[in-house]
């Protein structure tokens, strides 16, 4: 029990609190809000600090409160749609942070830690072990090939710490999960790792292909994708496509499944159109949208 505690008064002084302030006329306001919270790890001596990007997105003002309750301005430094991950960056020198894992550190079963901020100074703590890596998909167009998940609720806000029982950090703490068994995601330290130099660099993965971005929000339904929504003014809506219609193919094939649809779209490139086949009402329905870029439309 003492070795756990001292695990966790050495990790604690790498955590952060974040408070972010959000125009109201940014467009994921409508959903995110335009006041969030959210817990962060310090990641590099200066200043860099890694959490979620839904926390960050269109941020006006970010307040970094360390965990002795000194507070910090910080801005955003770097933004990943692909993995969401972002990076926050306060001013200083000789921080405390925390080092990266190893890619093949954690393994099924093995025992892991959540530190995430409960507000300002205030940090929780939950304990876990390891119940999955499978790929998780979600309903705003994002696919991870790998997550961690664990059998332990994040204990605070979102974008909190992943340790193992060495005191590295092995992921970032993402959402709540209500699959029996496996009660919270984490996005694997080494989607970080490998882009750590141009998210510093140039505020983005630049050597990445730019995936196309369409803004609607499919959901699995009885065997079929159906559209549960659409961003207002994004491509989807002015395309055509709406609330309500079941994709039954992209581009001549086949769709089943959201990780289908994703990689099938994902084929073309920003700009390009995608040919969709819908079910509306009673009708079939032939639609092109021309396909836009996330980062272009969340940075106007």
């Amino acid at each position: 029990m003492n070795a756990h505690l001292g695990l966790i008064h050495a990790i604690l002084p790498t955590t952060v609190d974040l408070r972010v302030t959000i125009p109201e006329s940014h467009p994921s306001t409508r959903n995110l809000g335009s006041e969030r919270t959210g817990s962060g790890t310090i990641v590099d001596p200066g200043g860099y600090i890694l959490t979620v990007h839904y926390i960050t997105l269109g941020a006006e003002s970010i307040t970094v409160t360390l965990a002795d309750g000194e507070q910090l301005p910080g801005e955003l430094a770097a933004q990943d749609f692909e993995t969401g991950l972002a990076l926050v960056k306060i001013s200083g020198r000789n921080l405390p942070f925390m080092r990266p894992a190893p890619p093949d550190a954690l393994s099924l079963g093995q025992p892991a830690l959540i530190v995430a901020s409960s507000g300002e100074t205030g940090r929780r703590v939950s304990g876990g072990y390891v119940t999955s890596m499978e790929s998780y998909d979600g309903h705003w167009e994002y696919l991870l090939e790998k997550t961690i998940r664990l059998n332990a609720f994040n204990p605070g806000f979102g974008g909190g710490t992943l340790a193992d029982f060495k005191g590295q950090m092995v992921g970032v703490v993402s959402l709540n999960l209500n699959e029996v068994g496996k009660f919270s995601l984490a996005i694997p330290m080494e989607y970080y790792v490998q882009n750590q130099q141009e998210l510093k660099d140039f505020g983005r993965v630049r050597s990445r292909p730019r995936r196309p971005w369409l803004g609607f929000y499919p959901q699995s339904f009885a065997g079929h994708i159906v559209i549960a929504g659409v961003v207002p003014g994004g491509p989807a809506e002015i395309s055509g496509l709406r609330e309500g219609d079941i994709i039954i193919g992209v581009e001549k094939k086949e769709i089943r499944s959201r990780p289908e649809l994703y990689r099938e779209i994902w084929k073309k490139k920003p700009g390009e159109r995608v040919s969709f086949r819908v079910l509306r009402e009673e009708d079939s329905l032939n639609l092109e949208v021309i396909s836009g870029d996330r980062w272009d439309f969340y940075r106007s």
